[in-house]
Order: structure tokens, then C-alpha cells, then sequence
């Protein structure tokens, strides 16, 4: 165990959730006390492997918080000295995109900084945004674009092209960014892309979720299409450098490889060749290279040397295994 937040205090919300609780574990391995909010202390399925992970017994510490309800987050972080704010829906096919997306991630955010704003002991606050927060927007991309942290999604063109996800991260990342600068919070915020890697939760969410159901549709056919993957372990600990180094300030984009489906796909049949993977439907046989890159300039400046795309998805792959999601 390393001793770098010994004695320290920190909260994470929405800690039963992918990123959250390798983030939880790594704060844990780091030596640090770590308050945890969960919606429910009630459902022990969502909270068990938390609770399992080594020195949770010692130093973890659960607390009930839900993002719409003012005042939620007090008690969680009355006494830290950093909070990373993880806690956000996460759906891509919404009834009411306002109560169901927007309303959650705005209200929440703004929810939880106005608790940190009356802690005189919290030093910074790191925001989990998303690429969903960079991308949306009408810019050409081509081979010569280099997508950095001055790219910020058009909130018009979300609404245009009903991207209630990235619409919800653009907002609640613009709310965060102007109540930080009124309150005077040191805020920095993490813009991770499709997230993939092993998980500690016993549920899917949507990036696991993904990954397995293009695994397990055999021999149909899919149009291909091009992913800004990231491990887990990169993104969790990326958060802990964004509160530990001193220097660390604004926005940082966490995508480790920039690619197309067909590739993550070849990927997964040369480690698992009996996998009765999909046949991808490509328009050019010969795929050309991405048509963009993403700046990893920032991330790099917290240490950050991303895990290679063949470890992710093997480790994913045998996570989904592991946790009877797959079989063979």
C-alpha cells in the first residue's frame, strides 16, 4: 500500500458505478480515507464489492446521497480535502431527456459543489466529464485535426441531433466550470472516452455492456464505426493525479487510442480465435487510419501513459468471463 493519502480524506460520489469503484480502490491502495456516496445504502448488491476491497474495513465510509435532492452531499464531504464528483446518468435512448439526463447531471453537479463551497478544508474538486462534452459540435475532422481541450461541444447541435447525452456532460460541464469561478473551487475536470477494462461492479453498464454485445451477435453484420477507447485503471487513476498534482488545472482528455470497431474486433479474435465474432461491413476493404486525433498532451502532464488496446479488451474479454456474462 502506498502512503500518499495517509490521513487524507476524500470524497467520491456515485462510488458503486464503473469508474468510481476502481477509483474507490486505488484511493484505498493510496492510503486514503474515502467517503463514498451510493444512492441507496439499502441494496448490498451495488455496494458488496466495495465493501470487499482491501482496506475498505479501515478506511471506507459509506454515505446515502442522491444527485436532485439540495443538500444531499454535506455530510459526505464536511471534513475532505478532495472530491471527485463521478456521479451522472448515463443513457443513450431517453423518454424525457430533461428529467431523465439533463436535470440529473446539471442539478447534481451544482448540487455537490455547493457543498464543497461550504468546506473550508476541501483543496480541489475533480469533475468527471466526458469526450461527449468535446465532440459534439459541427467542426470538420479529417487526418491533419487534432482534437484538444479548447474543442467544447455546440449545445445547438446536440439539440438538433437529439444527443441528450452529450448535451447533459456540455451543461453540467459549463455549470461546474462558472460556479467554481464564482466560489473560488479549484476544479479540474477528466473528458474520458469510451471507457472499457475490467470491472468491479457485479452489473454492466454501457461501455462493458457495448463491448459484450458486439462479442456476442456471432455472424451478423455491423456498419463499422470509429471509438476513442480508455482503460478503466488510466481514467481512476488519472483522477487521483488530477487532485495530487499541484500543477494540474483545466480540462484533460483521456483517450488512449483512436480507432475503428473492426480493429478492436480483429484485436479480440487474435486473443480469443474461438470467439464466433461479427463480420464488419466496410465500404473500403483497405480501412484507412482514423480520421482524427486526440491531443494527449494533458494527460501526459499527470503522468498518464495509456494501457495498450490489446490489454484492455483482453481484460475486459476476461472480466465478462469471469463475472458468467460470457462463456467459452
Amino acid at each position: 500500500m502506498s502512503s500518499a493519502g495517509a490521513g487524507k480524506v476524500v470524497c467520491v460520489t456515485g462510488a458503486s458505478g464503473y469508474i468510481a469503484s476502481w477509483l474507490v480502490k486505488l484511493l484505498l491502495e493510496r492510503g486514503y480515507t474515502v467517503n463514498a456516496t451510493v444512492r441507496s445504502l439499502n441494496e448490498s448488491k451495488k455496494t458488496a464489492h466495495l465493501l470487499a476491497l482491501d482496506g475498505a474495513k479501515e478506511r471506507l465510509h459509506l454515505f446515502e446521497a442522491n444527485l436532485t435532492e439540495e443538500g444531499s452531499f454535506d455530510s459526505a464531504v464536511d471534513g475532505c480535502e478532495g472530491v471527485f464528483h463521478t456521479a451522472s446518468p448515463v443513457f443513450l435512448s431517453v423518454t424525457d431527456p430533461k428529467a431523465e439526463l439533463i436535470d440529473p447531471a446539471v442539478k447534481g453537479t451544482l448540487s455537490v459543489l455547493r457543498s464543497c463551497a461550504k468546506v473550508p478544508s476541501i483543496k480541489r474538486v475533480v469533475v468527471t466529464s466526458s469526450m461527449a462534452s468535446v465532440m459534439s459540435n459541427r467542426k470538420p475532422r479529417n487526418p491533419d485535426v487534432v482534437i484538444d481541450e479548447t474543442w467544447f461541444s455546440d449545445k445547438g447541435f446536440c439539440e438538433e441531433s437529439k444527443q441528450w447525452y452529450a448535451l447533459s456532460k456540455t451543461l453540467a460541464e459549463e455549470a461546474a466550470w462558472n460556479f467554481a469561478k464564482e466560489n473560488g473551487i479549484d476544479l479540474v475536470i477528466l473528458n474520458p472516452g469510451f471507457v472499457i477494462g475490467p470491472f468491479l461492479q457485479p452489473t454492466l453498464n454501457l461501455t462493458t455492456e457495448a463491448i459484450l454485445n458486439l462479442i456476442k451477435t456471432g455472424t451478423e453484420v455491423f456498419a463499422d464505426s470509429i471509438y476513442r477507447f480508455v482503460d478503466v485503471r488510466d481514467v481512476s487513476s488519472a483522477h487521483i493525479q488530477a487532485f495530487e498534482v499541484p500543477s494540474a488545472s483545466g480540462r484533460h482528455l483521456l483517450v488512449g487510442k483512436v480507432t475503428y470497431s473492426s480493429e478492436a474486433l480483429n484485436i479480440v479474435h487474435k486473443l480469443y480465435p474461438t470467439l464466433n465474432l461479427p463480420k464488419i461491413r466496410c465500404e473500403d476493404e483497405k480501412r484507412p487510419m482514423p480520421p482524427y486525433h486526440i491531443s494527449k498532451e494533458k494527460a501526459k502532464s499527470l503522468g498518464i501513459d495509456f494501457c495498450s488496446l490489446e490489454v484492455s479488451l483482453m481484460d475486459t474479454v476476461e472480466s465478462l468471463k469471469e463475472k458468467n456474462f460470457l462463456s467459452f
